[in-house]
């Protein structure tokens, strides 16, 4: 990472914790912990942004009153873990009561729509990662897919294979809560 002044410098040495997290530099980068590991995304392009506000449109549509869908936001796991996914789905009452950071038990429905840049993180490392958090539900938005949603279900310890719907058909899931959309809804409200 290059500022024009120079490298930034960050406080701490790996592994890093939560701690260490806040009291890094707000320089326009996402900075992430997985098992003290840093992983440092640049802000997503406007067409990712667009994939996400689709996704919270379907969210929020069939959004009962008792949960709320947000968009990045922290998620701490652990001392050595906080997560910024693209979407989540909390209870309401997790917004009154939460002012920096979500825990996993408030966290019904974790999201992320997929970049060149965060490929393999989204496919293979978060699937793990919020598996291990205890996260019921994972959505993997594919925008260059069509899109295709993959939607990976907890069972036990781990997800089970995911669920892949595509774009033209219509999806209805049960969880979070009841919603029927069309995956082509991300990218084409």
């Amino acid at each position: 990472m290059i500022s024009l002044d120079g490298p930034t410098l960050l406080p701490g040495r790996p592994p890093f914790t939560v701690e260490d997290l806040l009291t890094f530099p707000d320089d326009g980068n996402r900075y992430e912990l997985f098992d003290g590991s840093l992983l440092i995304s640049p802000l997503p392009t406007v067409r990712h942004q667009a994939a996400i506000s689709g996704a919270m449109r379907v969210l929020y549509d069939a959004s009962p009153p008792d949960l709320e869908p947000l968009m990045t936001v922290n998620v701490r796991a652990s001392e050595r873990d906080c997560y910024i996914p693209d979407l989540v789905v909390v209870p309401a009452e997790a917004i009154s009561s939460v002012e920096l950071m979500l825990s996993p038990g408030h966290v019904r429905l974790i999201g992320e729509v997929v970049a060149a840049t965060t490929q393999g993180r989204d496919r293979a490392l978060k699937v793990l990662a919020y598996a291990a958090a205890g996260i019921p539900l994972y959505w993997r938005i594919e925008p260059d897919e069509g899109p295709t949603l993959y939607v990976y279900e907890l069972d036990g310890d781990t997800y089970g294979p995911p669920m892949a719907y595509h774009a033209g058909t219509t999806v209805t899931l049960t969880a979070p809560y009841l919603l029927s959309f069309d995956p082509a809804d991300f990218i084409d409200p």
